[in-house]
């Protein structure tokens, strides 16, 4: 009677330890949709969550990303979640890599799509998109 008794106490600590936290994977579907939204190729990406403060109905969260099978993290950034209709939905963000500062959610988008998201790049007009040789490049001068 006692092992039993111990076990359900147990149980019940363990589940209201975590009843403050949210369901990570609810954070990363909510991450993955808005990456979609801007027009990312999520999937060429690994995505997981990392750091998690909640705060109610908000919360701000890790994320780190990097290429599918890479097992490496490419770049990290600060979301900033809210809750809305059920679902967490991304309401904001901060870069933490070494790319630079931020810019609004779709701006900067790269025509041809993302490079480093699976995208291509157009090639410059006239060109072939391939480096010229050496020796069709001109002589350089000398600097006086």
């Amino acid at each position: 009677m006692v092992r039993i008794a111990s076990a359900i106490l147990l149980i019940a600590c363990l589940s209201g330890c975590n009843s403050g936290k949210p369901n990570n994977e609810a954070l990363r579907q909510g991450v993955v949709e808005y990456l979609q939204k801007i027009g990312l190729n999520v999937g060429g990406m690994d995505i997981s969550i990392g750091n998690v403060k909640v705060n109610g109905s908000q919360a701000d969260a890790t994320v780190n990303m990097g290429v599918k099978g890479s097992g490496t993290t490419s770049m990290t950034m600060n979301y900033h979640l809210e809750q809305k209709d059920g679902k967490w939905v991304v309401v904001g963000k901060q870069d933490t890599s070494q790319h630079g500062a931020t810019a609004p959610p779709g701006a900067g988008a790269m025509p041809g799509g993302n490079p480093h998201a699976g995208g291509a790049m157009p090639a410059a007009p006239g060109g072939s998109g391939k480096m010229p040789s050496p020796e069709d490049l001109p002589p350089a001068g000398k600097k006086e």
